[in-house]
């Protein structure tokens, strides 16, 4: 049995951060259900974290799923509370904030379960049914780079529910993004998202907030306008027209630099160039920046990626850098449904739809925190290379990694030598067999 009593203390430190955003019994179910979801190895139910915790007959299952429908707790205090740790925790004194605005859709079935609707699905396995039926989630998450890693992590914080009338998503991801932003104070704070997300509600951002986004092949845009000296009437905003960015490209001008990628280091071609895109964000100077494989066997395009950012004093470098560091919350994504089990409860009302996706992704946050924090040793590698010999060039953990040594830690717990009895047989064959499930 999974009890709050029997944490390890590491982990328990962690959860301890989220103390105020509860009352005393809300809080102690949010730790059983959180130790449930991450122990389970089946399907992530209510019910199913529940059975994980060993509560199963012990608590009525209706305790458990108050915690999502009456239970008092907020899901934006808990990721702001998060934040708070990341912030603390995981970031240098004086370094800046990369947060990676995007949505994803967790699919459902039946036309009861509260914000459900057709929603675009690029992961649908079949081309031609791109759309599929479900909730769909404007996610922020703050992007870390751990020293066990190569690569950048995202860990997901805030989270919006979107449904069809509401709002744009690029306003909620705003939204998100400033809450975030309040929460660091005094640190600079740079937004990187998909293409979808360059629209007019990035308008006016706080001075140390930036944009980054993919920009679309048919935006259309002016150089600055430069004033002239003595002239009569209103100044000139907005200068010549400059075309797509096909049209800038092939202005030429292209040099080359190495920037690192995904983890890899590597040579590309650029341009940028500072100028206005009038359509989203009227008269903000922007700087656009192209990018296309040296390699002279490339294909005849004219540029491979386009890139917009608001920040114009960092090195173009570093931007093409800072937007492939987007590319973690996909990931995070793909973990979230198919290792963490993130939205795998079969919850209809408002409230627990609400607060049911947000607490598995913000569990997964908390498993990433605990490993960076309390549990990476460099043998880790060593046991899962031994374990899976097959993997011959793996040396890094992965999250799934995380996850395994994270259920082996609390299943250790429960057996520790301060223990007042020793353990029957039966329950040492529970633990075999816990032990044995972890990475199933």
């Amino acid at each position: 049995m999974l009890q709050p009593q029997t944490l390890p203390a590491s982990f328990s430190a962690v959860l301890q951060t989220l103390r105020p955003c509860f009352t005393g019994p809300s809080f102690r179910t949010f730790t059983v259900l959180t130790l449930g979801l991450i122990s389970q190895t089946g399907r992530r139910t209510v019910t199913g974290m529940l059975t994980a915790a060993g509560l199963a007959g012990v608590w009525h299952h209706s305790r458990a799923y108050w915690l999502f429908t009456g239970a008092r707790w907020c899901a934006d205090q808990l990721g702001l509370a998060l934040v708070t740790l990341i912030h603390d925790r995981l970031l240098a004194a004086d370094a800046e904030v990369t947060i990676a605005v995007d949505d994803t859709l967790f699919r459902r079935s039946g036309r009861k379960v509260f914000g459900t609707g057709w929603h675009h699905d690029p992961t649908s396995p079949a081309p031609r049914k791109s759309c599929a039926w479900g909730n769909n989630w404007v996610v922020a998450g703050i992007i870390v780079w751990l020293p066990f890693l190569s690569r950048p992590i995202c860990l997901p914080v805030l989270f919006r529910l979107w449904r069809k009338g509401d709002p744009a998503k690029a306003q909620a991801a705003r939204e998100l993004a400033e809450l975030i932003a309040a929460a660091c104070p005094g640190r600079h704070i740079h937004v990187v998202a998909d293409g979808f997300y360059g629209t007019r509600h990035w308008r006016a951002l706080d001075l140390r907030v930036t944009l980054t986004v993919a920009l679309r092949a048919n935006a259309a845009l002016s150089e600055i306008h430069t004033p002239v000296p003595g002239a009569n009437g209103r100044p000139k905003l907005i200068g010549d027209k400059i075309g797509t960015p096909a049209d800038l490209a092939a202005r030429g001008g292209w040099h080359t630099v190495t920037v690192t990628r995904y983890g890899t280091p590597g040579r590309t071609q650029l341009i940028e160039h500072r100028c206005l895109w009038v359509g989203p964000l009227r008269t903000q100077p922007v700087r656009v920046i192209l990018t296309r494989d040296p390699d002279p066997r490339r294909p005849k395009h004219p540029y491979d990626l386009a890139i917009l950012t608001t920040d114009l004093t960092t090195p173009a470098g570093q931007i093409i850098e800072r937007y492939a560091a987007r590319w973690p919350i996909e990931v995070s994504f793909h973990d979230a449904k198919h290792i963490t089990g993130a939205g795998q409860a079969r919850t209809r009302t408002e409230t627990s739809v609400r607060r049911m996706v947000p607490f598995g992704l913000l569990t997964q946050s908390l498993i990433i925190i605990w490993y960076a924090l309390h549990g990476h040793e460099p043998g880790d590698i060593d046991h899962r290379r031994r374990a899976a010999p097959w993997y011959t060039s793996k040396t890094e953990p992965s999250y799934e990694d995380m996850l395994i040594k994270l259920r082996r830690t609390l299943i250790a717990a429960r057996f520790h030598p301060g223990t007042p009895r020793a353990p029957t047989a039966e329950e040492t064959l529970a633990v075999h067999l816990a032990w044995a499930n972890t990475a199933a």
